[in-house]
């Protein structure tokens, strides 16, 4: 009996993904691997990243809805927060990747980034006509 866990998200884009994991610490493993869980029992995922404990974190293109799912083994989670706040830490790092690309592809640059302490982040960004 399988032991992963599948959840759902709303991240598209792959090279956001890879650099807000990597902004927050991670190092992705990128290319198709398994992913291990409970007494070596793998699932096969797009990124990873492995724990302290041997067990992985995953990241599966789902080609319906071409999202990510993430995929793990929660009974192995050893994040320093629980799943959820892991989400939704990645998902703003993720949106922080996602304008800051999309800025830069319209000519924008940052002018000004700040991180308040509430967890939220500031940017300006200008454009020289």
């Amino acid at each position: 009996m399988s032991h992963f866990s599948t959840l759902k998200t709303e991240l598209r884009d792959r090279e956001a993904l890879l650099a807000a994991l990597i902004d927050l610490g991670h190092a992705p493993a990128d290319g198709e691997r398994p992913v291990r869980g409970y007494r070596g029992q793998t699932e096969l995922a797009d990124l990873a990243i492995s724990q302290i404990n041997g067990a992985d974190i995953g990241f599966r293109l789902n080609p319906s809805s071409g999202c990510y799912e993430l995929v793990t083994d929660l009974d192995l989670w050893k994040q320093p927060v629980p799943v959820e706040r892991f989400l939704a830490q990645l998902n703003q790092r993720y949106a922080l990747r996602s304008i800051l690309a999309a800025t830069a592809d319209e000519g924008f640059q940052v002018s000004e980034q700040t991180s308040h302490a509430d967890g939220s982040i500031e940017l300006v960004v200008t454009r020289w006509a």
